[in-house]
């Protein structure tokens, strides 16, 4: 093949070169508990494109249940993107307004996927009629809906309880909120899901209790998308109980980080295709901020890292231990991500007519992950030690290397916002499941008209 002299050649001999990853679940610049997630659309995206992520897909929390606010805030805030981005919409409360925001956000806007709060009481959480409602109105629009699977009643009771016992700390994050309760919200959400016959997507697949929902839903066929992340399919809860405030507060997240066993479990759902694919729920805070609640584990910032290391670290975990393919490993961190969203095969691909979004990822070669060299603004890692197979040494975003030789070459506001149309392939068939519904229904029935003759007294 005869090149321009303008145009490098990169070596990938006994390389892998593949799609550019693409993380579904990331809160960069999010307001929650308090304060603001440390790492920003420009220093979140730059250690994305470090670990071979080159798309992400960020929630916009809405201003006041305003969604027209909510975007504008989270459009000036990813002015400084240095890569590619989509969003989601939370929808945090419920009436006609916020009904016809939805539809000014899917036909204008290019947001197909609204999530839902199931936990977080007395600030984000979603009540059921409410869901229902929201629900309808997603499968009207062909938007994606999603949820946040806690039971918040519950978790607000579970909490109480820990600190009646006396337990303040870390550990008293995941003992108020146990699995039964992500399972509970989990099922709970897939029959009214079901009920309303629109596909489902599940953030943070945390627990076994979850997964198995999930796997009896697909299972049905029921149109259920079920998401790990990089910190449930890897870490166990054992974190929670360090004696060190600061290294155990590092690690709470909701749903928390469970006890082992449920991260083998979710690898082997990842492999046999009950869970999809993989994202991160990358919301960062430093040890600062994470002191919040060295008195009141309810007051710690929930959120760990992850951007930067998924990819290593899914093709450590499921790639060299053999769970899954190489082929495998594309679609669960890039493609059907892509598929879901309705971007494939702008994203999600090597195609004539693709974005030029390109890693190569060299098998041999290790990382090692610390908080002294990753590209985050925050001053801890939840992954710190870690080492292992698989370096992704080259990132391509739209045609240009951005991390080669271990270097970042990323401009503020290079980024594109990267608009994504409804009626992905999880709503194909949806016309029929309603039409096999009506027809079941042996309704109304057809009675003849009685006369009745009232007599008097």
């Amino acid at each position: 093949m005869q090149v321009g002299d303008d145009v490098k050649i990169i070596d990938a001999s006994g390389k892998y070169v593949m799609p550019g990853g693409i993380d579904p679940h990331t809160h960069l610049a999010m307001e929650f508990m308090g304060t603001e997630t440390i790492d920003d659309f420009f220093s979140g995206q730059a250690a994305a494109l470090a670990g071979g992520t080159t798309m992400h897909i960020d929630f916009v929390i809405p201003v006041n249940g305003s969604l027209s606010a909510g975007l504008e805030s989270y459009v000036k805030k990813a002015a400084r993107s240095a890569m590619d981005y989509g969003f989601h919409m939370a929808i945090t409360k419920w009436d006609e307004t916020v009904s016809r925001e939805m539809e000014v956000m899917v036909k204008e806007k290019g947001i197909n996927s609204f999530k839902f709060f199931m936990a977080y009481k007395g600030s984000l959480m979603i009540r059921d009629d409410l869901l229902l409602e929201g629900f309808k109105k997603c499968k009207s629009l062909g938007a994606l809906a999603m949820v946040h699977a806690e039971n918040g009643d519950a978790v607000f009771e579970g909490q109480k309880r820990m600190i009646e016992l006396g337990i303040t700390g870390p550990e008293g994050h995941a003992l108020s909120r146990p699995p039964a309760l992500e399972g509970e919200a989990t099922g709970r959400a897939i029959r009214l899901a079901g009920f309303v016959n629109t596909p489902l997507y599940v953030v943070h697949v945390m627990s076994v209790d979850a997964m198995e929902e999930i796997a009896k839903a697909r299972k049905s066929g029921q149109k259920v998308i079920g998401e790990p992340v990089v910190s449930g399919l890897v870490l166990n809860d054992s974190v929670l109980w360090d004696s060190d405030f600061q290294t155990a507060a590092k690690y709470v997240m909701s749903p928390p980080i469970r006890a082992p066993g449920h991260a083998k479990a979710l690898q082997a759902a990842l492999s046999t295709g009950v869970l999809q694919l993989v994202g991160t729920d990358h919301c960062t805070f430093n040890t600062t901020q994470k002191a919040f609640g060295i008195d009141d584990f309810r007051k710690i910032p929930n959120g760990v890292n992850g951007l930067e290391e998924r990819m290593h670290l899914i093709w450590d975990t499921m790639v060299a231990s053999g769970q899954i393919s190489v082929v495998d490993f594309v679609r669960v961190t890039s493609t059907e991500c892509a598929r879901i969203f309705n971007i494939y095969p702008r994203k999600g691909a090597i195609l004539v007519g693709s974005d030029a979004d390109v890693i190569i990822l060299n098998p041999n070669s290790s990382f090692d992950i610390s908080s002294k060299t990753h590209h985050y603004r925050t001053d801890t890692n939840v992954y710190e030690g870690r080492r292992g197979k698989g370096k992704v040494e080259v990132t391509i975003a739209r045609g240009k290397i951005v991390w080669e030789n271990d270097e970042l070459k990323v401009v503020p506001g290079s980024g594109n916002y990267i608009k994504m149309p409804p009626f992905s392939y999880v709503f194909d068939g949806i016309e029929n499941t309603d039409a096999e519904y009506l027809s079941s229904l042996r309704a109304p029935v057809i009675r003849p008209a009685t006369s009745t003759s009232a007599s008097k007294i």
